[in-house]
């Protein structure tokens, strides 16, 4: 009697074991990594709200991969903008058996990182980063915006056709974006006609910029471009006021933040800053996104998350176009992926995991707020 109660134990037991393996295998994991502590955490925070909105609705669809109802989780790691870290960070997700990996942010992590992806076998889609990420020859980099190359040469123009800044002094932070981004205004202030007067170089953790700026107070620039976060350009900004510097600030996305406005205080007036993509009520699906994401997270969204959350619908479409999560399988659909999302009614890749719509648009802050100059939107050649 006591030997049967056992094998009826044990067969409970092994059932049990079968229905968790079961319910497990329906668990659809997406790696998730970007700075969530320190000064760029309200990046990482905004990006990962995008995220976790899409994996929330996709999972009330019911979508089917390999044969069950998919439950899309999201597997994150702060890699606190480090790029040793997030190397780190990137084995971690490798080993909890990520089928995707939605990150990282910077171009400093995302680079590094995106190699341990290439070697697993995952698709990455990744934020904008510098031109370098989808030029390494990896079928499985893609990104959610517009890459730092093609926004670069928006805003170079924009400084000499627009701004009639013939005299351009630029500033970097010496990080992957920062210098990636700079030498692509270079460039195109270059190829539009415009000089360079001056060439200078800090770091993402400096907040004196003053002998920097003096230095180019003598060449006399009619802009000024910086290549870095909003943690340095805000300070900056109000340290070019102090000196008596006229000649406007102009910077990429990083800058174009609220963060920016309270570290400029009142000298924020007057700075313009690139944004790959458009405002968020000229998207296609813009002000649907916005109430969804407000009733969600009781607060607006940021730059990035409506880039995010069309990021993780991407990945999500094309598993559930190749009926499976196994990254062999979708990762032909997500190269040919071809859907309109929140951001854009045409969103698709190029052989490199480029976007293949260029959009961009300049913001200006006036009376202490951003508000659009102009957007600029082509199809990639």
């Amino acid at each position: 009697m006591k030997f049967r109660t056992t094998l009826k134990l044990l067969a409970a037991s092994i059932a049990a074991a079968g229905m968790a393996a079961s319910a497990q295998a329906a668990d659809v994991k997406f790696g998730f990594a970007a700075p969530l502590t320190g000064p760029q955490s309200h990046y990482g925070e905004d990006m990962q709200n995008g995220l976790n909105l899409a994996l929330e609705e996709a999972n009330k669809k019911g979508i089917k991969v390999d044969g069950e109802t998919a439950k899309f989780v999201l597997v994150s790691r702060d890699d606190q903008a480090d790029p040793r870290v997030g190397v780190q960070v990137a084995q971690q997700l490798v080993d909890q058996d990520v089928v995707g990996i939605l990150g990282h942010f910077n171009s400093g992590t995302t680079i590094p990182a995106s190699r341990v992806y290439h070697e697993a076998g995952l698709p990455q889609i990744a934020m904008a980063t510098s031109p370098e990420y989808t030029k390494q020859g990896y079928e499985t980099t893609f990104r959610m915006m517009t890459s730092d190359t093609q926004q670069g040469a928006a805003v170079g123009k924009f400084m000499v056709e627009k701004l009639k800044a013939k005299k351009v002094a630029i500033i970097d932070d010496r990080t992957a974006y920062g210098q990636g981004l700079a030498d692509e205004v270079e460039k195109a202030v270059k190829a539009a006609g415009g000089q360079v007067v001056r060439r200078e170089y800090t770091t993402d953790k400096a907040n004196d910029f003053t002998a920097i700026l003096t230095n180019i107070k003598g060449s006399a620039p009619d802009a000024i471009f910086y290549g870095g976060l909003d943690a340095q350009s805000g300070p900056m900004k109000r340290q070019l006021a102090t000196l008596g510097l006229k000649a406007p600030l102009v910077s990429g996305e990083m800058t174009r933040s609220d963060t920016f406005i309270k570290l400029a205080g009142d000298a924020a007036d007057g700075t313009y800053a690139s944004l790959a993509g458009v405002p968020l009520d000229k998207m296609a699906a813009g002000k649907d996104f916005e109430q969804r994401y407000q009733a969600r997270f009781k607060k607006a969204p940021g730059v990035y998350a409506p880039y995010a959350y069309d990021g993780a619908w991407n990945m999500i479409s094309a598993i559930e176009q190749a009926g499976s999560a196994k990254p062999e399988k979708y990762l032909p659909a997500l190269a040919k992926l071809n859907r309109k999302g929140a951001t854009s009614e045409h969103i698709s890749y190029d052989a490199n995991g480029d976007l293949k719509e260029i959009s961009v648009t300049i913001y200006e802050v006036k009376n202490g707020k951003w508000e659009m100059v102009e957007t600029m939107v082509s199809q990639a050649n």
